[in-house]
This record gives structure tokens, sequence and C-alpha cells, in this order.
């Protein structure tokens, strides 16, 4: 079994990318494990941020390094939160921001806004880098369409979840079993994509 570092502290992310790649005989190890301090994320897309802690990560362990940037972006607000939906409600609670205080703070903003003007999208950008200096990272991008409700539904997933909603389904994200939202997901596309480019 290989080893990689996955560059997050989100316990979320390592959860879901854990139980996506066991089954391909990679162990992912969170860099927490590592003691690997965060890094200031840059850049203002998604591809800069995810190589930012890639790299980062593959250069204090000496391991190969996975980096997810994924983010919101909701039509009706030009495209925010995008890369700052992590941290979207930082400007009313400052630094130690919940999803609760990201969620309400979308919620608040679309308030007048109606139903179909709500359109949203996830975005996951995987990097994955052999090693710190890596000239040529793998970089996946999946996309997960769906628009936001009025209101919080669901106990399952993390950050935006509960409002994300599918249409299709008649569910919020935060509704769905593990493997019907690993196999739609951003995360789940981007990280199909990257098993097929490691197997290469």
């Amino acid at each position: 079994m290989s080893t990689i570092v996955l560059a997050t502290g989100n316990q979320g992310k390592v959860k879901e990318l854990a139980s996506l790649l066991s089954k391909h005989q990679i162990e992912i190890v969170p860099q927490s494990n590592f003691n690997v301090p965060d890094v200031a994320e840059t850049g203002t897309t998604f591809v800069e941020n995810a190589i930012i802690k890639a790299r980062h990560a593959a250069k204090i362990t000496g391991l190969p390094a996975i980096a997810d940037d994924s983010g919101l972006e909701v039509d009706a607000l030009n495209g925010a939160p995008g890369v700052y939906s992590a941290r979207y409600a930082s400007d009313i609670v400052g630094d130690h921001v919940t999803d609760d205080d990201n969620m309400n703070k979308l919620l608040n903003a679309l308030k007048d806004t109606p139903t179909e003007q709500r359109k949203a999208r996830f975005h996951c950008v995987l990097v994955y880098m052999k090693h710190e200096n890596d000239p040529t990272p793998i970089i996946c991008h999946g996309i997960w369409q769906g628009s936001i409700s009025n209101d919080k539904k669901g106990e399952q997933g993390f950050g935006y979840d509960p409002i994300f909603w599918q249409e299709d389904l008649q569910l919020s994200s935060a509704q769905l079993t593990r493997d019907v939202k690993n196999k739609l997901s951003h995360r789940g596309q981007a990280l199909a994509q990257l098993i097929k480019k490691l197997a290469k």
C-alpha cells in the first residue's frame, strides 16, 4: 500500500478521500500527523491554492501529496463565495468561522433571491505532486451543479452541504448517503479523474 499525505486539516475531507482511495491500496495520511503547519492560501483560483498546499505538504513530509481546494460558486452573487468559501463569514465573526456562520451569511445574502435564480455549483480541484519540485502535477477538476435552498436540511457531510439542493432528488447534499454523495459530488468526480491518471 502506498502512502500519500493529504494537505488538509479538515477531518471531513480526510474521511471522504480516505474512504474513496482505500480500495485502491492507497493510504491517505492527514498532514496533521506530520505536524505540517497550514500554509497561506494566497492564490486567487482553486488551482493556485491547491498547488500551494500540495507543494508545502510534500516539501515538509518528503511524501507525495494530494491537495484539494474547493468551494461554492453562486450565480446570483457573481461567483461568491468562491475561493473564500471556507472563510466567507470571517468579516462578520473573525478567524474562527464555523460552517453555520458561512451558511447563515449566504442564506442572508440570498434572502430576497427567487428560487429560479439560486443556481450554484461546487468546484473541487485536486492536485497530486510526486515531490515538492514536481514540474507536472496532476490537476483534476470536478463540478457539481445544484442550487441554494431557503433553509438547512440534513445532518450528513460538512461545509455548505445542508443548503446545497439537488432538484432531481429533492434532497440536500447533507441528506444523501455517503455512497450517493461520492458518486455525484465535485470531490468524487475529481477523485475519479485522479485515480484514472494515477493508474496510468
